[in-house]
């Protein structure tokens, strides 16, 4: 076998273990596999895992909301039959593109690539009054380059939905970058700490979260021509306007469509509606948002909240035995649980909130 039919069976192989691994969420990290360079193969494990990094991401920070990431979502949001150009979908590429640069960037500080390593490029100059730059700072250039080049390159459209996309998986990355933390280590006689050495290290990605919910929640609608919108992939799709997305908005989410309604079930737009979701009513430690998800998700959908008590199961009564096990009982109790379903004798629920995602 020569060197381009293996490479190319790698490839395909690389291709199956990631959809088997990461299910459809991995299905864009797939394709990117078995059509885009073959000298990247060496990050695609890592490409996967910060694709589904952002997936779950994605799920905990919509969890309790009309949307809240389904599986799918990533298939509907890229194909270029279904693809969407609304709030939920800017959130979807930021928060993928956040995460494969996150990965990508991790691996690398800690060695796992051949090419890469700590970013080093400040050592020894002055950061601030009393501290200089050294030690291990994590290689967020790598990191960018890698995810720009995977992510940037599933983007095959000319139209203005490409360019929103591009943009969001831009707005993505920087997230990453805004989101990292000064880490410092002391130095001087007897601790006196007269000097400090300081690096940049990654936050933990539940605040890169955190902060493009933020951006998601404050999103900008760029108004353009609706003929731009239906131009698809044809050649008159290519020239939308650029200086829409302005530069002074580069770090934030936009979007072009309003969102549909995701109170009830559209199957054509992957939409599944709230009937038969889990909310929260009274739960301890909630915050306001979470408490308010019965309403949400059922009142205002047109549905109603059912309580359910279930049994639950969990560890109780442990206890440390020499040497050196820990050994637990298991403790039952009734819970209450809270569910959105359907007034006896009505219709198909519809909602009271025009395009609410939330």
């Amino acid at each position: 076998m020569d060197r381009a039919m293996g490479h190319l069976l790698m490839l395909w192989v690389a291709a199956g273990m990631c959809y088997t691994t990461f299910g459809a969420s991995a299905w864009s990290v797939s394709n990117f596999l078995v059509t885009g360079p073959k000298a990247y193969l060496t990050y695609a494990t890592s490409v996967a895992l910060g694709a589904q990094t952002g997936m779950e991401e994605c799920k905990f920070q919509f969890a309790w909301e009309r949307w809240n990431c389904p599986e799918h979502a990533v298939q509907f949001s890229t194909h270029n039959r279904l693809r969407g150009a609304t709030r939920e979908s800017s959130f979807l590429h930021a928060i993928r593109s956040a995460g494969v640069m996150y990965t990508i960037t991790k691996n690398c500080s800690m060695g796992d690539f051949e090419n890469c390593g700590c970013d080093g490029s400040k050592n020894g100059k002055t950061g601030g009054h009393g501290w200089i730059w050294g030690g291990c700072s994590d290689n967020v250039e790598f990191g960018e380059r890698i995810s720009r080049l995977f992510m940037d390159s599933l983007e095959k459209g000319k139209d203005a939905r490409a360019l929103m996309n591009l943009h969001n998986n831009r707005a993505g990355r920087l997230a990453v970058r805004a989101s990292m933390k000064r880490t410092c280590k002391c130095h001087g006689i007897s601790g006196s700490c007269s000097i400090q050495t300081c690096w940049l290290k990654l936050a933990d990605f539940r605040e890169m979260g955190d902060y493009l919910k933020s951006k998601y929640d404050r999103a900008l609608k760029i108004e353009l021509d609706k003929r731009q919108l239906r131009a698809g992939n044809r050649a008159e799709g290519r020239w939308a306007p650029t200086e829409t997305f302005l530069p002074s908005a580069e770090a934030e989410l936009v979007f072009l469509e309003d969102s549909p309604d995701y109170c009830s079930r559209n199957a054509s737009l992957g939409i599944y509606g709230t009937e038969g979701r889990e909310c929260l009513q009274n739960a301890r430690g909630a915050s306001r948002w979470e408490r308010r998800s019965c309403g949400r998700l059922c009142t205002e959908c047109g549905l109603q909240v059912e309580e359910r008590k279930t049994e639950a199961v969990s560890s109780c009564n442990c206890n440390f035995k020499w040497c050196c096990t820990v050994k637990c009982g298991q403790c039952r109790r009734i819970v209450n649980r809270y569910y959105c379903i359907r007034p006896a004798g009505s219709g198909r629920p519809r909602g009271k909130v025009k395009g609410g995602a939330r």
